[in-house]
């Protein structure tokens, strides 16, 4: 993959930065959702996953159906979701599962994360989010679902949450470019995901979006390029993955049959690719993830008939998210750089 290492810094600089921070106020590299978490609430929040039993328009056949090619919920739902247990049953267990990890969390924020989760009627989508919300200690709720998933009426009601609690959107938009997201079955263009961006931060409601890095046919211009497009929107924070090639998906097939259309990243390769693209991005917006992670047993292997694939050089193995975290700020440290460093615009918002 092509990227520019940047040149050290002065000495002056660094010791700046190592004295008084960054512009985001503390001084990790990168403006940290965790830092920012802790300074919006004051202490450590947890995310809590429930399923509410939601479907999304591109899978029951409202717009297409077998979703996008590589989507398989499975991948990213944590054990305890179980989608025929009662909302409450789901958050006590999630609390439950997280106590031993997280014992400092005192507060929860409930993430309803598979499916699109803005997908029914207004009158069930109140009803579910007053649920949670009643929860003991839950601050606020984090809500994923699609840019063609929402309407006004979603909107103005998530606006009047947002004036009481916590309120954050997050919209799967994957990618900029109309081609990657014909080519993965999205059923939608980028401009429909731009004007929704744009009309959720008119209305004073946090917003999340999700990119993922290496879908096929896209090349590492076209990945940056999408990352100084979404640097320019009024985003909040933003997650970014690497393509996992997830077993019985569409894009296992794809992969299959033209494996030189796709990208997948070697653990160093992607960790060089990343620091570059944290240097491109909006210092502004807030970075709550670098990788995706998904249980090794869903992921599908390459073996040596996968042309020019070598499984031992992109198997990321068992490494943990933390742990891929610890190596993205050795490699910041390394550099001296940071978040921001090679973003050409001014703040966005």
């Amino acid at each position: 993959m092509k990227g520019q290492l940047p040149a050290r810094i002065s000495n002056i600089e660094e010791r700046m930065l190592n004295s008084e921070g960054f512009q985001w106020g503390h001084k990790r590299r990168f403006n940290s959702y965790t830092e920012h978490i802790r300074k919006t609430f004051g202490g450590r929040i947890q995310k809590v996953v429930v399923d509410a039993g939601f479907t999304c328009p591109n899978r029951d056949g409202t717009k297409g159906k077998g979703g996008c090619t590589y989507c398989d919920n499975d991948a990213f739902n944590p054990s305890y979701c179980n989608p025929k247990e009662p909302l409450h049953v789901q958050i006590a267990k999630g609390i439950e599962f997280h106590a031993v990890r997280y014992r400092r969390a005192e507060k929860f924020l409930v993430y309803f994360q598979p499916f699109s989760n803005t997908y029914a009627p207004i009158s069930r989508l109140k009803e579910i989010y007053a649920q949670a919300l009643d929860y003991p200690d839950v601050v606020g709720l984090v809500i994923g679902t699609r840019p063609d998933c929402v309407d006004d009426a979603i909107l103005d009601h998530l606006k009047e949450l947002s004036q009481k609690t916590y309120i954050q959107i997050e919209y799967g938009v994957e990618s900029c470019h109309d081609k990657t997201l014909e080519r993965i079955n999205r059923q939608h263009d980028f401009k429909l995901s731009e004007k929704v961006i744009r009309k959720t931060h008119e209305l004073g409601i946090k917003t999340c979006v999700h990119l993922i890095f290496g879908l096929p046919g896209e090349t590492s211009d076209d990945m940056f390029r999408s990352v100084r497009i979404i640097s320019e929107l009024p985003v909040d924070s933003i997650k970014f993955h690497q393509l996992q090639i997830v077993r019985g998906t569409t894009v296992e097939k794809e992969f299959l049959a033209c494996p030189d259309d796709f990208h997948l990243f070697r653990l160093e390769e992607y960790i060089t690719f990343i620091v570059a693209v944290i240097e491109r991005l909006n210092p502004s917006i807030v970075i709550e993830r670098f990788s995706g992670e998904v249980p090794p047993r869903l992921l599908y292997q390459p073996g040596e008939n996968d042309g020019k694939y070598d499984p031992e050089k992109i198997r990321w193995g068992l490494i943990r998210y933390d742990a891929v975290l610890r190596l993205i700020e050795k490699e910041l440290e390394r550099q001296s750089t940071w978040q921001g460093r090679f973003y050409p615009g001014k703040d966005q918002k």
